[in-house]
This record gives structure tokens, sequence and C-alpha cells, in this order.
């Protein structure tokens, strides 16, 4: 398990605008925040250094590019053994419609969302590409109406002190 980084109040305010806006230049964070720009791009590089940020991505629209259906599939991989799923995850990470694979506990070992055409498009998919291989024992699809983004990801709230 990967040990958790001490953060003080400048880091979590820099994490904070980072998550609502990964393009903010350094002179606007380091004004935000209350610090000079090299303090903010100290703080910001010692935040890469330690793996607390992990890179910046370009959220698309899904539907904008032609895959306007989104769903999640729940996949049971029997047997489940490291030879097979390896070689499963690489592939399903392979294709172009798959978003996020997670590997799960309980009677799913995966769950994988998808952004496809339509529903044609998805049903090739979990025949072509799930259903065909051996492995796979089982495919639950569930579709996405809507999403959602959430706040902020920072550490958990430290206990109140108890008198």
């Amino acid at each position: 398990m990967t040990e958790s980084v001490v953060l003080d109040p400048v880091d979590l305010h820099l994490l904070r605008l980072l998550q609502n806006d990964a393009r903010t230049t350094y002179r606007d964070l380091a004004a935000q925040v209350g610090v000079a720009p090299s303090t903010c791009l100290d703080r910001v590089a010692r935040l890469r250094r330690a793996g607390v940020i992990l890179g910046h991505r370009l959220e698309l629209d899904p539907a904008k590019l032609g895959r306007g259906l989104q769903a999640l599939l729940s996949v049971q991989v029997r047997p489940h053994r490291r030879e097979l799923v390896g070689p499963f995850v690489d592939r399903i990470r392979a294709l172009a419609e798959s978003r996020t694979v997670f590997h799960l506990t309980g009677p799913d070992d995966y769950l994988v969302h998808v952004a496809v055409a339509d529903m044609t498009d998805l049903q090739r998919l979990v025949l072509d590409e799930f259903t065909s291989r051996r492995e796979v024992a089982r495919v639950e699809t569930r579709l996405i109406f809507q999403r959602w983004e959430c706040g902020p990801l920072l550490p958990p709230a430290a206990p109140a002190a108890t008198p």
C-alpha cells in the first residue's frame, strides 16, 4: 500500500485549484493561494515528484466523437488466474471503446466503462470482444443515462480533537 503524503493548507488549496482547471498558470495559482510564483512552481513540482499529481488529462465529450452511448460492463472471468486475466485486461484496455477498467472483489471480476456509437455497436462489442473470449463466463450490461463529476479529491479530514 502506498504511503500518504503530508499536505499543508497551501498544498491542498493548490490541488483544489488544479483539479478544477489544470491549465491555470503558476502566476494565477500563486495569486489565488497567496504565495510567490516561484514558491508555487516549487510546490507543484514537489507534489509531482511525490506522486500526488499523476498527470494532466484532456477530457473529451464521447457524444461529439460519435460515441453517444456509454455503458458499464460487469465481467466475470473463469478461471480467475493471473495467466488469463493479464492478457484479458491488456486486450480490453486496447479497445477503442474502453474508457476505464476496474478489477473488483465480489461476484464480478471486472467493471469496464465503454463508449460506443449506438445499441448495435454495443451489441457487437459485447458479443465480439467480450463473450467470444473463452475466459469470459458472464457479461452484464448497464447503460449510463447521465454522469456527474464530483468535487476535488483531497485527503480525509483530520478527526476533531476531543477535549
